[in-house]
């Protein structure tokens, strides 16, 4: 069986890695870049290996964590997280707790947002679909516009009363204000959101080294990992997938395809695509992530691993420090780098800034924070990431669901990924949809592979990666 993945991030080595330890697969992946991981890729910059923005792995799922452990082996630390919220010269811990919170806002601050919170239980927001409707009636007006509606909007480019109420459903539908004070008061490790442990495990080189390991892996196991070889299309015929179109024109016949490519490009591009399957195709957009790197001379600059600027007065949104992770990372240098992250259309106005721009914003930026006082900025950096968030625009599962069947409906053909199923996905989430991907192709099992993350609770088996290895809880 020839088989070919589209994609060397996290859900396509997986799915490779899998099938490259049959013995009936002829197994080729291509990848668009020069290096392996996708957002979860470790690149070099002054001796010292930094990530895409902070990326850390936890899971629950026994499968996925038993496949990190089976790549990684030792080769890993546990890291105590610590994440806050940047917010007018403040900051607040987060997930957030209500003593601290209160207590920094101020005494009228926080008679206000106590008022919004009590007032939102006597007289509900109605729901209308939407983010803003969703948060507010979880946690109040007021605390919606402090803790949720700045930094949500600079990373989506839309309005809350615009991003759909789904991407809150997935991402803190744990969290409530009762449970934060619950927690405050009583260690109450069942209600803790599993986005927001306090610890998690992390590859003492970056989480790139576990996707370099799994590329090197495959390749043992006679597999072949193209690199900087982009895929333009997928090949079918009569409703089968039967080969890749290469962006040179070239084509090579395939027995089965999984895709990670963004299933805009994917649908669109396909041969005799129902024009209205098509338009919906074009109408699921991406946010593009700019980093920029800065290095610091000097050490011990904050403790957070990163930070979330929710401040209106600063374009960006979220500043990591990469010195706050491992020691592998940063190893004997006497400095400190920080990436700062600005989100925005691809190709827009923001996206064709200059380096020069971007470094010197970047700089006025953090300078403005008070995170790096008067420490001297050496050198700059810029990365760009284009298409990397799905858009959940309100109403997209409607756009999304005519996209899925026709795909669903095309044999020999696995779309899975962050960009491949549009899915908000963690590391966790696209392991799990290649390991299940790899399962219905080798053994004909029929997983839904686009439920996962929507409906990933089905698939836990509630165990945990601790610092002697797997564990259960």
């Amino acid at each position: 069986m020839k088989l070919a993945v589209i994609g060397a991030g996290p859900a396509g080595l997986t799915a490779a890695y899998q099938l490259s330890k049959a013995n009936n697969i002829v197994l080729d992946v291509y990848e668009a870049s020069d290096r392996v991981g996708g957002l979860s890729t470790t690149i070099e910059l002054w001796d010292q290996k930094v990530d895409l923005g902070p990326h850390r792995f936890f899971s629950s799922d026994k499968r996925v964590n038993q496949l990190w452990l089976e790549i990684i082996g030792r080769d890993y630390e546990m890291v105590n997280r610590l994440t806050r919220i940047y917010y007018k010269n403040q900051y607040f811990h987060y997930p957030l707790k209500p003593f601290d919170a209160l207590g920094n806002l101020g005494l009228w601050e926080a008679s206000k947002c106590v008022f919004s919170f009590t007032s939102e239980k006597l007289n509900p927001t109605k729901q209308e679909g939407d983010f803003e409707s969703w948060v507010t009636h979880r946690f109040g007006k007021r605390l919606f516009e402090i803790f949720f509606k700045t930094y949500s909007e600079k990373l989506w480019g839309i309005s809350c009363k615009e991003l759909d109420a789904d991407f809150a459903a997935q991402r803190i539908k744990r969290l409530s204000l009762y449970g934060a004070i619950k927690n405050a008061l009583i260690k109450d490790t069942k209600n803790k959101h599993k986005t927001l442990v306090e610890q998690f495990a992390y590859p003492k080189e970056g989480s790139g080294m576990v996707y370099q390991k799994m590329k090197d892996r495959i390749e043992e196991n006679g597999g072949i990992v193209f690199l900087k070889k982009p895929v333009h299309r997928v090949i079918t015929q009569r409703g089968e997938a039967v080969g890749l179109e290469f962006k040179d024109g070239t084509v090579k016949e395939y027995d089965h395809v999984i895709s990670t490519m963004p299933i805009s490009l994917l649908v669109t591009r396909l041969p005799n695509v129902p024009e209205p399957v098509k338009s919906l195709g074009d109408k699921l957009t991406f946010r593009s992530t700019i980093l920029v790197y800065l290095n610091i001379e000097g050490v011990d600059l904050f403790p957070d691993n990163w930070l979330y600027i929710h401040s209106d007065d600063l374009e960006t949104g979220r500043v990591t420090n990469f010195r706050n992770w491992t020691r592998g990372l940063y190893g004997d240098s006497p400095n400190s780098i920080l990436a700062l992250e600005y989100w925005c259309d691809y190709k827009s106005e923001a996206w064709q800034k200059s380096d020069e721009a971007l470094i010197a914003l970047a700089k006025k930026e953090i300078r403005a924070t008070g995170l790096i006082k008067d420490n001297n900025i050496l050198d700059g950096h810029v990365h760009r990431i284009p298409r990397c968030y799905p858009v959940y625009k309100k109403g997209y599962k409607e756009i999304l669901k005519p996209v899925e069947d026709y795909l669903s409906g095309i044999k020999d053909l696995s779309v899975i990924g962050r960009y491949g199923a549009f899915k908000y996905n963690n590391q966790d989430h696209s392991i799990l949809m290649g390991l299940l991907a790899a399962e219905n192709i080798l053994e004909g099992t029929n997983h839904n592979l686009w439920n996962i993350n929507t409906d990933y609770d089905a698939y836990q088996e509630d165990s945990v990666i601790t610092e002697t290895g797997l564990a259960q809880r």
